[in-house]
């Protein structure tokens, strides 16, 4: 039996509210965890280029599609557009290699994942003279007609603060349906959340049990008493409860995980709903903590955390 997963509504575009994330999935594991999501009800796969796994997250694809249950067009794919390809001579470069190693021939969204460019080859900046100052809206409007050839849907951006997307809508023929970032209760961005919502643009959630922490000393938000108290509470998993708290909001949520028995466990938060109350504790557990810092671009003209709370320095 499978679960159907509600759908945001927004410019055309319904977007289902949780979706299967897959960075950090090692390629031999992403494969099988992308078949059992779709055959579980998952319909929004979140994969990027700079993820290296995209072949894979095809194939689990290709393997779930095999079985005639589920079609093509009752997917929800979304992959993004890599900095390194923010020339707007490049940016149909970044999708085609992308549409290449999924094996599609277009994408449901396509977000830029962030609005620094960087020059390649190098995946990652080194020094600032890896730096690529192309201006973030210029890379848009090269990713517009993307839409206008048919090789994505819709567009959105991930990792913008809330002047860049205004840039962005100030400027732009189609306007980006979701903003991807960071999103838990050690960093609710509650003023992002209210500005995206005023302009319809939906926030989707990434690492919202707060990511895997990667120096010993970061904060275990699934292991937080609190966060475990309210699951207690509703019967619940501290899992669940994290991605409750984001869909109780107006949110989508990406639930990332390689492991079959969780990809199930996430599919059953649309039996219970927090309270007001609880959602005052989630917030209240704001820290400004930023596990996914991208530290390497921090003195980037168009680094994106500036205005507002980062950590792990």
């Amino acid at each position: 039996m499978t679960v159907n997963i509600p759908t945001i509504l927004r410019s055309g575009v319904r977007l289902p509210i949780l979706g299967l994330g897959t960075w950090k999935s090692k390629p031999n594991e992403v494969a099988t965890a992308v078949r059992v999501a779709i055959n579980a009800g998952y319909r929004h796969i979140d994969t990027a280029w700079n993820y290296g796994n995209e072949a894979e997250v095809g194939q689990g694809m290709r393997d779930a599609l095999s079985g005639g249950a589920v079609k093509r067009r009752d997917l929800f794919i979304v992959a993004k557009l890599w900095c390194t390809f923010h020339r707007p001579e490049d940016v149909k470069l970044g999708i085609s290699d992308s549409l290449d190693k999924l094996g599609l021939d277009y994408v449901d969204m396509y977000l830029m994942h962030g609005p620094q460019g960087f020059k390649g080859p190098k995946i990652r900046p080194t020094s600032e003279s890896d730096y690529d100052d192309t201006d973030y809206v210029d890379t848009w409007k090269a990713m517009e007609s993307l839409v206008d050839e048919g090789l994505t849907r819709s567009l959105g951006v991930s990792n913008f603060n809330s002047r860049q997307v205004d840039r962005v809508l100030q400027d732009c023929r189609i306007k980006p349906v979701v903003n991807q970032v960071e999103l838990h209760p050690y960093l609710p961005q509650l003023d992002l959340i209210k500005y995206c919502q005023s302009k319809d643009v939906i926030l989707t959630a990434y690492s919202p049990f707060g990511s895997t922490p990667e120096i010993g000393n970061e904060p275990r938000l699934l292991e937080d008493p609190v966060v475990v108290a309210i699951g207690e509470r509703h019967g619940k998993t501290p899992a669940q409860v994290l991605l409750r708290y984001h869909l109780e909001r107006g949110l989508s949520v990406l639930a990332k995980s390689v492991t079959p028995a969780r990809i199930l466990q996430n599919l059953e938060v649309f039996d219970f709903s927090l309270t007001e109350d609880d959602i005052t504790k989630l917030n209240s557990l704001n820290r400004n903590h930023r596990y996914v810092t991208w530290q390497y671009s921090r003195t980037h003209k168009y680094y994106p955390f500036d205005d507002q709370p980062r950590s792990a320095q």
